[in-house]
């Protein structure tokens, strides 16, 4: 891992430019002011430049600051494509060639975590990991009763990582307000300490992926492979073998493309109710089309506990959206914390951020393509002061659930799936179809 910055004290001092350079660009803008410049536009400069900072030192970082950047995607939306383009290119770099640890150093995991004889656990282990990720890696091995297994090892070191970004980026609350004057930044940093926490914590996602594997077992759409051993950094499951859903994008026929996006929304919408979970890590890598249609999931690390499902607010303000009371919706979000007390939204420029998430549930049928994403996309992305993404705020409890819908979203424009996706909703999201005149979804019940 040697050309990415991890050494602790690297990382604090490429985290500690954020600050000195927004206290720079700060007094660079009252330069220009005294200079003759508008406020409006030297606010909107040292806005542009105080987010192009933001983004490139977060993207040239893995862990807590990378974790970070993901969960703020909605608001990466709102920036300008050069600004944002080397950001996304470089979060595409590090999650699709993280460097492998070399096989020396495996084995020193293996024998930490399962003791010297750490052999006999397998009759073979393949040295090469066939996926690397942020905080560790996968290799192929056969168990020592015969199964293919899949042995996922954490990187050394990947703990103290994660949890110094975080402690490091809690104090830059101020600089993201400076961009984002609707954001309460210290709640969404704590809750993805806390979810990071987990993730480290191999027995936490051996019982979530045991979870899902025992009340997906026979089920006729999805498959998860079941937890064989597990300890705190080394985690041994079922090996599946399937098409990476990244090929079905790229080569899948429009039948495929359409059935593996209506196995995925279907996956993310039921699993709250049937496992009082949701995997909150939606991208390509971690699912398979397996040979029987079957989708098959992996890494179960990210997940969001819902024991109640899916929140009913949700569901509520959707179904209040479609029916044209935007007033309700406000009263809702802001009761949600979405818009923070203080902080006064265009209500016509509110809904016309809110219309594409919303849009594939007015219709029976829907498809969803790059296109269209890059058509929504383009509403929002400016920084002029009245933009209402910079009005917005992301409540803690909402950042996973956040971070599965616009990486849903993503994975099926590339798709470019069609399919019956607001029967899905209908199903498994409560409030979206129940009675207007239930008492749990009156106005006042949602505010």
């Amino acid at each position: 891992m040697s050309d990415l910055p991890h050494r602790a004290v690297t990382r604090s001092a490429k985290l500690a430019t954020l600050p000195l350079g927004f206290a720079g660009r700060t007094a660079l803008g009252l330069g220009r002011r005294l200079g003759g410049a508008s406020a409006e536009i030297v606010a909107q400069e040292i806005q542009q430049r105080t987010a192009e900072q933001i983004f490139k030192v977060l993207g040239e970082l893995k862990g807590g600051a990378m974790k970070l950047g993901q969960a703020l995607s909605i608001f990466e939306a709102a920036l300008p494509p050069e600004i944002a383009g080397p950001y996304r290119a470089t979060l595409t770099k590090l999650q699709d060639a993280a460097p492998p640890l070399p096989a020396a150093a495996v084995h020193r995991v293996l024998a930490e975590q399962l003791g010297e004889d750490w052999r006999e656990n397998f009759v073979e282990f393949a040295d090469r990991p066939t996926a690397a990720a942020s905080i560790g890696q996968v290799h192929r091995a056969i168990w020592h009763d015969g199964r293919v297994v899949a042995v996922k090892i954490q990187y050394p070191g990947a703990g103290k990582a994660l949890i110094s970004d975080f402690n490091q980026l809690s104090r830059l609350g101020k600089l993201f307000g400076a961009l984002l004057p609707g954001l309460d930044i210290k709640p969404v940093l704590n809750e993805l300490k806390e979810r990071v926490a987990e993730e480290l914590d191999y027995f936490k996602e051996a019982e979530a992926q045991h979870a899902f594997a025992q009340e997906f077992r026979n089920d006729p759409d999805f498959f998860v492979p079941d937890v064989i051993a597990a300890n705190e950094q080394v985690l041994v499951t079922e090996w599946m073998t399937g098409t990476p859903l990244s090929k079905i994008i790229t080569d899948g026929t429009k039948e495929e493309r359409d059935r593996a996006g209506l196995q995925l929304v279907r996956f993310l919408f039921c699993s709250p109710a049937r496992v009082g979970l949701l995997h909150a890590d939606p991208h390509p890598g971690n699912f398979r089309v397996m040979e029987d249609g079957r989708l098959g999931v992996l890494d179960f690390g990210a997940v969001n506990r819902l024991p109640d499902g899916y929140p009913r607010v949700f569901g509520t303000l959707t179904r209040i959206f479609n029916q044209g009371d935007m007033e309700t919706v406000v009263q809702g979000l802001r009761a949600e914390g979405f818009i923070r007390p203080h902080i006064e939204v265009d209500v016509d420029a509110l809904r016309g951020f809110l219309a594409p998430y919303v849009e594939p549930t007015r219709v029976e049928e829907f498809t969803f393509s790059r296109d269209w994403l890059r058509q929504q996309a383009a509403t929002v992305a400016d920084l002029r002061p009245n933009n209402v993404v910079r009005h917005l705020n992301l409540p803690a409890s909402y950042v996973l659930i956040h971070r599965v819908h616009a990486a849903g979203v993503g994975v099926l424009c590339q798709l470019g799936a069609t399919a019956r996706f607001r029967d899905e909703v209908v199903r498994w999201v409560p409030g979206f179809a129940d009675d207007p005149g239930d008492p749990e979804d009156t106005p006042l019940a949602v505010a």
